[in-house]
């Protein structure tokens, strides 16, 4: 019997190093393919005469396309297996960076990356949805971390690398290599990954599992704590991902002064620090419990810091000179206190409901994404049309966005006005 007909429900060891590699190589793909706008947006700036409106829109065409997937997404993978699933949104990938490759124009580009949103949007949940199946519990944490730290490598490797590549092959031919990268990644699973196989006691459906199914995503709308969650969600964790991912580059460009290799190495700098700074909240969150500390508290008493962090950022503006790329670090490492929403929604939600929390969850952090991208695009482009400076356009934007933060963080005290949770 052949890797990809096997249909235990518990995979040997060195079967299952495979499954993850292959795995673990899609998602740095996927990853790699959400950041590398941040160094492509000067030269895509220049060839194309796009706007930083245009910018923050191409942007977030990604993270559009990706949100648009997220709810039906978990049927699927429950229905058809992460196999399946995972291969036939990879083919829409390699579409995306096809058509990225070939694109003379601003619509061409922007479908090419909602393309590509689309296609990447199983990387993750595919193979943690797989794990659970395939793992013991202890592997299964231990292999959800690593595919983190995957992630994040191909977010460090969409600065320096990206950059060198550049001069010599230009972005079109990155994109095309990508394609083939991940036309190289669909073949690895299809060797490597076994078929879903339905676990017997799936077969017939119990009344309470057709109760729940019918259900679908209701109890999680009429949540409290879910809306509670939700602006932190918008504004904290997907205008993070917003400015790493692209306008922290033409922060450091435009306000700091930075030649574009500069901007990239600074990226890389930013990258580097939010990995060991993940890494680091994975030592620390096992010990909050212990110490009866909830996830709730530590974001309370955290994420302010970030707030100080970027109003420095905004008032220095030029003043910071070549501190810029680490004053930027300080602020990304500042806003990872808000990464704790994520799994604490899960958890608020009984087990039968919690991957539908963690999916809905997901889709108010990439629509934040791709609405705080856009936004400050639009803010820095009519702040210009009435006359003001490059560089105190950037400023005011990011400070609507500093404003947005804020009223998140006082909304999500305001909705605990009565000690819950």
């Amino acid at each position: 019997m052949t890797a990809h007909q096997n249909p235990s429900p518990k995979l040997a060891q060195r079967q299952m190093v495979g499954v993850f590699l292959v795995f673990a190589f899609a998602y740095f793909l996927s990853t790699l393919m959400r950041a590398i706008t941040a160094t492509l947006s000067p030269a895509l700036t220049q060839e194309l005469s796009l706007s930083a409106q245009d910018l923050g829109l191409l942007a977030g065409g990604y993270f559009l396309g990706f949100s648009a997937t997220q709810l039906p997404l978990g049927k699927w993978l429950d229905r058809y297996g992460p196999k399946t699933v995972i291969m036939s949104f990879l083919v829409i990938a390699v579409l995306g960076c096809a058509a990225f490759a070939m694109a003379n124009s601003f619509l061409g580009l922007w479908l090419a990356r909602f393309l590509c949103g689309v296609g990447v949007s199983a990387c993750l949940m595919a193979p943690l949805t797989a794990y659970r199946r395939w793992m013991s519990p202890g592997a299964q944490l231990r292999a959800n971390s690593w595919m983190l730290m995957t992630g994040s490598l191909g977010m460090v490797s969409s600065t320096l690398p990206i950059q060198w590549l550049m001069p010599m092959v230009g972005w079109r031919a990155i994109f095309a290599g990508m394609a083939v990268l991940v036309v190289l990644s669909m073949v690895m699973i299809y060797l490597l990954v076994p078929v879903w196989a339905k676990p017997e006691s799936d077969a017939k459906d119990s009344p309470t599992k057709a109760v729940e199914s019918e259900e679908g995503y209701r109890p999680i709308w009429r949540s409290a704590y879910f809306w509670r969650m939700a602006p932190l969600g918008f504004f904290g964790y997907g205008g993070l991902v917003a400015l790493q991912t692209l306008w922290v580059a033409p922060w450091m460009t435009v306000v700091g002064g930075y030649s574009a290799m500069d901007a990239a190495t600074g990226l890389f700098g930013i990258n580097v620090a939010m990995l060991l700074t993940f890494w680091a909240w994975g030592l620390v969150t096992p010990h909050f419990a212990t110490r009866g500390i909830s996830a709730n508290q530590v974001i309370a008493w955290g994420q302010p810091l970030s707030f100080v962090v970027l109003a420095w950022i905004i008032v220095s503006g030029p003043q910071l000179g070549d501190n810029t790329a680490l004053a930027l670090s300080l602020f990304c490492i500042s806003s990872t206190f808000v990464s704790l929403a994520q799994p604490t929604v899960g958890m608020s939600f009984p087990p039968h409901l919690a991957g539908r929390a963690l999916s809905a969850y997901n889709l108010v952090i990439f629509v934040g994404v791709f609405v705080v991208q856009w936004g400050i695009g639009l803010g820095i482009d009519l702040f210009k049309s009435l006359g003001w400076p490059p560089v105190l356009a950037f400023q005011a934007a990011f400070s609507v966005f500093g404003l947005c933060l804020v009223l998140s963080y006082v909304y999500f005290h305001w909705a605990n006005r009565d000690n819950s949770a």
